[in-house]
């Protein structure tokens, strides 16, 4: 989530600079003209390149980041070395084999780009998580690898990138054998997916939402985003593949600015503001009326901090798993309505691009880019969307009489009495307080989490054998599922509980995970990951 997360920061930084200093903005705001404005706002769309154009290196460095348990850091260096490596011995078949590697044909045949400074065959995004996936299972496999005395520098984390250079070198003497036929293969899926016409980001939309509940939405996105699945042409001279992009490249690039643009954002985010600000906060309102008078006010902090999290920060899981599991048909239908927000602003030529989907993409890449960008449509398109989900949910709630935040039935004798709770909190790592003494408040992570309470949901920290997270989920892999208590996690405000497996277990937290994630790590023994 590293690269996920930079390029969501320089896609706005991006769009800021080159909106800014675009002959259309300048035109209306003149001061916007003078040198210093210009110099300043041109500097910020340069910046915003930093991770497009070096994005598959920064994905090579980040898988094996996020998949090593220990010694990160090594694991991520390993990463680079090995995606180098990689591209190295590509470049070395080439020069022996003697291609020409300035033909065109040859160059159209292999893919021949430059690669960090080296001749060598554009395997994009996908060469990139190859790279990552196989350095990930040599660290994990060569971490500790001891040595014979006399070899024993090389032993332990030293091997970890000198098997990645050997394993991958030779993995790129294979590259040219391979990867023509298969780049054949993803253009070919791309023109199906174009010959669907506005079907095609109908299908992505839906396909994202079904595919998030066990975390491969990404591998869907990132498709679409960097490869020619979603897209591919000539910018500015350049060959460019993938729907975002092409969105960026164009939007850099003052020859496309009369350009044809809607193409490369089809599968972006203007098609996700219909539901992200519209129908799911009409989804949170209907489930704020239906909930017990009583319970509304406990709910409202809940419904409020997703409903946020969904229009600020793009990110939906806060929401959609307040009824995953109560109603998994609901949440079917909330994917075809997401569907059909992207066939919708396809169809009304509504583009926007980007990635998030929030209030920030319609402004910066909607209204800063002028109305070509038909931003204006977004907020009628947004409003229809909050009645649907509104009134679809409210009828669904209420017919089905589905238990929604605030419409379970109250538990008799809720709350634990004073020996219990000491024994959760001596379980949990809490202090034992004196006798007489104040009870000790608990130490809340963002204003609301208890990481000592949520570990012991969890099972405590014998449960636990390895700790991580993503945007918004705790992902480990536990002793036993069957040991964690979702009914208290939910009360701790976890918003859901994924068990993929009696050993696998995600919990939905929602975007203060990664302080959440921390404080638990803290509990652990040694402070650390188990």
């Amino acid at each position: 989530m590293l690269p996920v997360a930079l390029l969501a920061f320089c896609g706005i930084i991006l769009g800021v600079g080159s909106s800014l200093s675009s002959d259309a903005v300048t035109d209306n705001l003149t001061f916007l003209k003078g040198e210093g404005f210009h110099l300043v706002f041109t500097w910020l769309a340069n910046t915003g390149q930093t991770a497009f154009t070096f994005l598959p290196v920064l994905f090579a460095m980040a898988i094996p980041l996020g998949l090593a348990r220990e010694d990160k850091g090594v694991a991520a260096f390993s990463g680079f070395v090995g995606y180098v490596a990689m591209n190295l011995a590509v470049n070395f078949f080439l020069t022996a084999k003697g291609v020409d590697l300035e033909d065109k044909e040859a160059i159209a045949h292999y893919g021949i780009a430059d690669v960090l400074g080296i001749q060598s065959i554009d395997t994009g995004l996908l060469g990139a998580v190859v790279v990552g996936v196989v350095v990930a299972v040599l660290h994990r496999r060569f971490r500790t690898q001891r040595m014979p005395d006399a070899l024993a520098f090389f032993g332990g984390l030293r091997f970890v990138p000198i098997v990645s250079t050997l394993v991958l070198s030779v993995a790129g003497l294979l590259v040219p054998l391979v990867w023509p036929t298969f780049n054949g293969w993803i253009r070919d899926l791309g023109e199906a997916i174009g010959h669907t016409g506005v079907f095609g980001p109908f299908f992505f939309g839906a396909g994202e939402v079904l595919l998030r509940p066990v975390g491969l939405h990404h591998i869907l996105v990132a498709m679409f985003r960097f490869t020619d699945v979603g897209g591919a042409g000539t910018v500015c001279g350049e060959h460019v593949s993938g729907a975002l992009n092409l969105f960026y490249a164009q939007l850099n690039c003052d020859a496309a600015a009369n350009g044809d643009v809607t193409s490369a954002t089809h599968f972006l985010s203007q098609g996700k503001m219909a539901a992200y600000l519209g129908g799911l906060p009409g989804a949170a309102l209907a489930m704020y009326h239906c909930a017990r008078r009583a319970m509304r006010p406990e709910i409202k902090a809940l419904l409020i901090s997703g409903v946020v999290a969904c229009v600020v920060g793009g990110i939906t899981e806060p929401l959609e798993f307040l009824f995953l599991f109560i109603a998994p048909w609901l949440y079917l239908l909330h994917a075809v309505l997401v569907g059909l927000g992207f066939l919708t602003a396809a169809v009304l030529g509504v583009f926007i691009g980007n990635t998030d989907g929030n209030v920030i993409d319609w402004f910066v890449f909607g209204v800063l880019q002028g109305t070509t960008t038909r931003w204006y449509l977004v907020p009628v398109i947004a409003a229809v969307w909050f009645a649907v989900y509104y009134f679809l949910f409210r009828w669904a709630i209420r017919r089905f009489d589905l238990k929604t935040p605030g419409r379970e039935a109250p538990d008799e004798g809720e709350g634990e009495e004073e020996g219990e709770a000491e024994g959760a909190d001596e379980a949990a790592g809490v202090p034992e307080r004196a006798e007489g003494a104040e009870p000790v408040a608990p130490k809340l992570v963002a204003g609301r989490y208890d990481p000592a309470a949520l570990l012991d949901a969890i099972g405590g920290p014998g449960n636990i054998r390895t700790l991580d997270n993503c945007i918004t989920r705790l992902r480990m892999t536990v002793e036993d599922a069957a040991r964690l208590d979702e009914a208290r996690l939910k009360k701790l405000g976890a918003v859901g509980v994924v068990t993929l497996d009696p050993h696998t277990v995600q919990v939905v937290i929602g975007p203060q995970v990664q302080s959440v994630k921390d404080a638990i790590e803290g509990l652990l023994p040694g402070g650390r990951s188990a």
